[in-house]
């Protein structure tokens, strides 16, 4: 089996969940001479990153993959960072590797007819718990914590607030503000769902307002707080990390093994959030999250975009021993709802991977012609 063609295609959409502002990402098909193809997923997000990637897809690193065995993933892989070598230390490079990767892995399990999860070696868990990972973006607090105690009670089992987001919302501008959600939101859902604080690009917080503000937090007992200021802050990661109870999460935008690695000897992070999207791919997540688990600490997917993210970082989470949860956008959008004939959801709380094989998203031709826009 060799690889014959590789189709990009970037699509934009309303995001319901982002106040239905217009998110974009780069969705990728590899073809074999076999018949068989995969998906994969860049998540550029803004369009000249969009275009940059595209670029670097099919000029640069869709040539030196023709003809190449897919089932030989690594192997593709290392090709894709020799040709990056100058350039690809993160970046456009690291996204459009993603893609091709995650794509590539896809093929692979199909090849083998099983889940991606087993092709990995096997899961680590049948299941894990779902969290209802949104923006806060309502009105007021009494609005936003209507809304989200709803997910809960459809059966989500925890929730991660991101803060600083567009909308209506004064979250993550105003600390008082911030606590006072916090607190009604855990008195509306009571003690057992999680609640993890996702402070976000938008919360511009120095040291000791985070000190203050995530210590008056923990008396509504949350699990973490999440990317708490720039990643560049590392002294404040460990300083906040030093002065609070809360495990301090971040890792989002980091674009390698060699990022997790500089952060691991920080000792500055619990809970490291990685994108396969991002990270150069299913390789890229599995390197990184062997050096993480390694270190005793915790692994979370960062899966927040389109159907064909999710279904990577779903086997790759199931694959990992250290994931705790498994985080799904609560409101139905089309990159979710549309895109697959079988979107990813939670049942009774808990999340499975589809029982087919690959990663078991196969985007339908009408919805990517309906969004594409390159």
């Amino acid at each position: 089996m060799r690889i014959s063609g590789v189709a990009c295609h970037v699509l934009k959409w309303p995001e319901p969940n982002d106040f239905n502002h217009e998110r974009m990402t780069v969705l990728v098909r590899v073809e074999t001479d076999a018949g068989i193809h995969g998906w994969g997923e860049a998540i550029a997000m803004w369009p000249e990153a969009c275009r940059a990637s595209v670029v670097l897809i099919e000029d640069g690193l869709a040539p030196l993959l023709m003809g190449r065995d897919p089932r030989e993933t690594l192997a593709c892989w290392q090709a894709m960072k020799d040709h990056t070598w100058w350039y690809g230390e993160g970046g456009i490079a690291a996204l459009a590797i993603s893609a091709l990767d995650m794509a590539i892995w896809d093929i692979a399990a199909k090849d083998a007819g099983k889940p991606l999860v087993e092709y990995l070696g096997g899961a680590a868990h049948e299941s894990l718990p779902a969290c209802a990972s949104l923006h806060v973006n309502q009105a007021t607090i009494a609005d936003s914590v209507r809304e989200i105690a709803g997910h809960i009670e459809a059966g989500f089992q925890s929730t991660k607030l991101g803060l600083g987001k567009r909308g209506l919302s004064r979250a993550g501008r105003d600390p008082d503000y911030d606590v006072a959600l916090v607190a009604a939101l855990r008195s509306a859902i009571g003690p057992e769902a999680g609640i993890m604080v996702d402070a976000g690009n938008g919360t511009k917080w120095d040291l000791e307002t985070a000190i203050r503000t995530v210590k008056r937090m923990e008396e509504s007992g949350i699990a973490w707080i999440e990317e708490p200021f720039l990643p560049a802050r590392v002294e404040d990661h460990a300083a906040l990390k030093k002065a609070v109870s809360t495990p301090v999460a971040a890792g989002e935008r980091e674009w390698n093994e060699a990022g997790y690695r500089r952060w691991l000897a920080t000792g500055a992070i619990d809970v490291f959030g990685i994108d396969p999207a991002r990270v150069e791919g299913v390789t890229g997540f599995r390197r990184s999250a062997a050096a993480i688990e390694a270190a005793g600490k915790t692994v979370n997917a960062h899966a927040w975009s389109s159907a064909v993210l999710t279904a990577a970082s779903l086997h790759l989470s199931l694959a990992a021993p250290s994931a705790i949860l498994f985080e799904l956008k609560p409101l139905p959008g089309p990159m979710q709802f549309e895109l697959v004939e079988e979107p990813f959801w939670h049942e009774n709380g808990v999340v499975h991977a589809p029982n087919r094989p690959g990663h078991g998203a196969e985007p339908i031709a009408s919805a990517i012609e309906k969004y594409r826009v390159g």
